[in-house]
């Protein structure tokens, strides 16, 4: 596992595909400080990572990358963690679509294609 501050380059995330999940690869991304946490088995598992790392609980969204795709084949905005009553989000999705831009921009920002 791994938080993102910089770039990441697409090549790489293809071998974190290819070393666990085959085709995808599980991030989390905190939409406040814009920063992206990949490579682990589980999203609460990297959400832990951005916590500890002082990222709030309520700017954290999990995704999976799919680096063989392109456009927004690109991006699934599926995880258990999304799902948050409390913030208005009752789905494994993204319900906020402002949210789901910011997330878009944030892997644009840091994953290289």
């Amino acid at each position: 596992m791994e938080i993102v501050t910089n770039t990441l380059d697409l090549n790489r995330l293809r071998e974190m595909a290819a070393g666990i999940f085959g085709n995808l690869v599980k991030a989390v991304v905190d939409v406040d400080k814009e920063l992206l946490a990949v490579d682990g088995e589980l999203h609460s598992d990297l959400e832990a990572l951005l916590l500890e790392s002082g990222s709030r609980q309520k700017s954290l969204w999990g995704i999976n990358l799919y680096p063989e795709m392109q456009g927004k084949d690109f991006i699934e905005f599926d995880s258990v963690i999304n799902m948050r009553p409390s913030q208005d989000n009752r789905s494994r999705g993204v319900d906020d679509e402002q949210i789901r831009k910011k997330i878009i921009e944030v892997v644009s920002k840091r994953i290289k294609q």
